[in-house]
């Protein structure tokens, strides 16, 4: 059985093949070039390097066999060596290829069959790099598709251009799609896959909510309210966090709609999630209070290295701030990025006197005083015996019931004190194997060169060896929360550019930078000349 087609049919086929599939005309010609020649290799040999060329405006097929000129021909398939060549192309030199006609070929049902293969694999490759060129750009956008069908909990969409799956864990808790539904979802990977691209659609993305917002709300599509953070427990409650960039708009109120019409129709896509429209603030004080909401915040304390905040609230507003299972501070730490710690304030009355009998009774048992004594200098705000010793004299004086003797006295035990536990520690340094050179670093005190020395920092060379983060520790976010990992000088108030300042000044004196590279001079300002080199 011959199977042919003539110059018209192989155009139409073509033209067919490249609407319905969407890819470029010339792409489908290129995919039968190959199909074409594949089959005549079978008449011809595997080895025989036929070309087909298709002329795209008459269809005219030609066929051509391709040969290398060699000096000494090693495989006659594809080789010929220079004077054969030169029989039929005068001008043809070694590595030269040169092309010969063949004749037109009737083909049979085996070879018709593998060039239906072959064009089938390669318009089936063309429509998937089309399709992954399409969507590639368009992570973060919303798509509207039918559902197609749905694989154990998966659910394959039909994108109408493509073909997209959202994983059961993407779908809203208790969401039931069937064959022929519509379904929107977010774009949020697309992927090159050995099957082809894959487009991975979500419907409890964070981003989703809030790309939701963005085509119910005419001012966050024109830029004038932007979603600064979103934060979602999917099917239960989110917040959403938004400022204005005109004064005159209100970011809330724009969307919540008229009647709350705009939030309800991103509520209603989100099968009833419950939505908190909460204002941004770049103080993270008023942001966090703001994101508590509807709770009432009596008091904030930040701890800005740690990046976490705690917040005092009335001793009736504890459940509200909490929230059901937790899910009001658990979101509100998501939208604010820091971590948050809830005490009422009877628990931070009662912590507060837990700190000031701990004070007094540092000052009692270190200086020998009796418990008022005591009491009096914490309530004065004295945190540390350090402080008693270096104030004024006076200051501590014109403490009510003081006078200058009793200042005098209360420094020198408290210099005494320090005295004692200086060189207590100094032994401790000594027994750990610190040595002394590692004291004249400036701005180190005894008490870090005991810490270091736990840590096996004993030398110049292993304090410039150190990153800040090995003195001050660091804080790494896994699985949304922030973990700190402790430093070397941990339990020792000390910030990141005091660390790093006594890691420079180790680096010097051990030679692995200059002086010069440590302060370079400053630039000459504007209008003035820098002074010239002698």
């Amino acid at each position: 059985m011959a199977v042919s087609a003539n110059r018209l049919e192989l155009l139409q086929i073509a033209d067919a093949v490249a609407r319905e599939k969407s890819i470029d005309r010339g792409i489908v010609i290129a995919a039968m070039e190959d199909a074409i020649a594949k089959a005549a290799r079978s008449r011809y040999g595997a080895e025989t390097d036929v070309h087909a060329e298709i002329e795209p405006k008459t269809g005219d097929l030609r066929l051509t066999r391709h040969m290398l000129v060699v000096d000494q021909v090693e495989n006659p398939s594809n080789q010929i060596t220079v004077d054969a060549a030169r029989k039929h192309h005068p001008a043809a030199q070694v590595g030269d290829t040169i092309a010969d006609p063949l004749p037109p070929l009737e083909y049979g049902r085996i070879a018709a069959q593998s060039a239906k293969q072959v064009i089938v694999q390669k318009v089936r490759e063309a429509e998937r790099d089309r399709q992954y060129a399409e969507y590639k750009d368009r992570i973060g956008d919303i798509v509207n598709g039918i559902v197609k069908r749905v694989e154990y909990g998966n659910v394959v969409v039909d994108l109408g251009r493509g073909e997209a799956i959202v994983r059961r864990d993407e779908l809203l808790p208790r969401e039931v799609f069937r064959n022929g539904d519509r379904i929107r979802a977010y774009i949020y990977d697309v992927r090159r896959e050995p099957r082809g691209p894959q487009i991975f659609l979500s419907r409890t993305h964070p981003q989703f909510t809030a790309k939701l917002f963005a085509q119910e709300v005419p001012e966050i599509y024109d830029g004038i309210v932007e979603v600064k953070a979103v934060a979602r427990d999917p099917g239960s409650r989110a917040k959403i966090a938004v400022i204005s960039r005109d004064s005159s708009v209100d970011p809330v109120g724009a969307c919540v709609g008229m009647r709350g019409s705009r939030v309800q129709a991103v509520v209603n896509e989100l099968q009833g999630e419950k939505i908190d429209i909460i204002p941004w603030s770049p103080d993270i004080a008023t942001f966090v209070v703001n994101a508590l909401a509807p709770a009432e915040v009596a008091k904030v304390v930040l701890d800005e290295d740690r990046e976490r905040i705690e917040v005092v609230v009335p001793d009736q507003q504890l459940s509200l701030a909490i929230g059901r299972r937790g899910q009001n501070v658990r979101l509100a730490s998501q939208l604010t990025g820091w971590d948050i710690d809830i005490l009422t304030e009877q628990e931070e009355s009662e912590r507060r006197q837990a700190e000031f009998e701990s004070r007094t009774k540092i000052f009692v048992d270190a200086l020998n005083l009796d418990e008022v004594v005591g009491q009096l200098l914490a309530s004065e705000g004295f945190g540390s015996i350090e402080e008693l010793a270096l104030v004024d004299e006076k200051e501590i004086a014109s403490i009510e019931g003081f006078d200058e003797d009793t200042a005098r006295e209360l420094q020198e035990r408290a210099r005494e004190y320090l005295a004692q536990q200086e060189a207590e520690l100094d032994a401790k340094r000594v027994e750990l194997g610190v040595e002394d050179a590692l004291k004249d670093v400036p701005g180190i005190t005894t008490r870090m060169l005991v810490k270091l020395g736990e840590n096996g920092v004993k030398t110049v060379e292993d304090l410039a060896g150190c990153a800040t983060d090995d003195l001050t520790g660091w804080t790494e976010r896994k699985d949304g929360e922030a973990k700190r990992e402790p430093g070397f000088l941990d339990g020792i108030e000390i910030t990141r550019e005091d660390a790093e300042g006594l890691i420079m000044q180790a680096r010097l004196m051990a030679g692995w930078v200059t002086e010069a590279e440590l302060n370079p001079p400053a630039e000459a300002t504007e209008g003035e000349e820098a002074p010239a080199e002698a």
